[in-house]
């Protein structure tokens, strides 16, 4: 069952309009927003990460000196759990939310520094600017269509980067990164090769990979990067393009099957990924050969 999250509601029960949002495996949940000419208050039992995408120079957030403005594209706002926030919205706003839970927070803590404090707590921001988070909203989020479940291990990526970025800049604990250092073990890395071949057609997460070798998804990841000079989200979609130009070149298999076996749900969705990494689109491709 999908995680609720309040803010999420509340935006929906407002002038807000959603234009996608998709909720990983973890639980993290994904929304993009549009809204404009709007007052808002938030109240949440979670916490509520919020990326300006373009316009927002007119969001005003309510202080003790008055309404206060300092928002625009690559901006970011942090509201902790239990925090409470008024927003008074003049102007086109277009913007991202990621709303995780303190048990995300946690699992992260548990994965990457392999320890969970008793108490683990994020500090309120607003109208920020931090590069880190721009580049991965950018690359990651903006970058790739969430409906699309080949993307998944993509944005669960980009989701762990940013909570753990979250916790080293803007918690209560500020904890350094733990250093890995070598690649995996050769049998190892043969056997998670061999396993992602094998199940192109499903929606892979860095959790199964991990799983596979026995390892945290952090110290999995960055080992993963050694060995193979590239992050696992890259390799899997790299295989992915590779299968499916095999099959449309050297196969007389409907397009839309090919999609469904290389891990894709529409052929729309595979098709513009095809034209993206190879330049041309599945069908001018047997077009061409034909």
């Amino acid at each position: 069952m999908a995680e609720t999250y309040g803010a999420f509601e509340n935006l929906r029960n407002h002038k807000a309009v959603l234009h996608d949002t998709v909720a990983l495996n973890s639980g993290i949940r994904l929304a993009a927003w549009s809204n404009k000419r709007d007052n808002i208050t938030q109240y949440c039992d979670h916490h509520t990460l919020s990326l300006y995408v373009a316009d927002g120079y007119e969001s005003y957030h309510k202080t003790a000196g008055g309404w206060k403005n300092g928002g625009g594209p690559d901006r970011f706002c942090l509201m902790p759990k239990e925090s409470e926030s008024s927003w008074d919205i003049r102007d086109d706003l277009s913007f991202v939310h990621l709303y995780c839970t303190d048990a995300h927070l946690r699992d992260i803590g548990e994965k990457i520094w392999d320890r969970s404090p008793h108490s683990l707590t994020l500090d309120e921001k607003t109208f920020g600017s931090d590069a880190q988070i721009t580049t991965v909203y950018r690359q990651f989020l903006l970058g790739n269509s969430w409906r699309e479940q080949a993307n998944q291990m993509t944005l669960s990526t980009a989701s762990t980067l940013l909570l753990t970025h979250l916790i080293r800049h803007y918690s209560n604990v500020q904890w350094q990164l733990p250093t890995v250092k070598g690649g995996l073990a050769p049998s190892v890395l043969r056997n998670v090769l061999a396993w992602i071949d094998a199940n192109l057609s499903q929606p892979l997460t860095l959790n199964d990979l991990a799983g596979i070798a026995s390892l945290s998804e952090y110290h999995f990841a960055r080992m993963f990067r050694q060995s193979m000079q590239m992050a696992p989200y890259q390799y899997v979609m790299q295989r992915r393009m590779a299968r499916a130009l095999e099959l449309v070149r050297h196969t007389k298999t409907p397009l839309t099957d090919i999609a469904l076996a290389c891990g894709f749900s529409s052929a729309s969705h595979f098709s513009n990924r095809f034209k993206s990494a190879l330049g041309t689109t599945p069908s001018e491709l047997r077009a061409a050969q034909a």
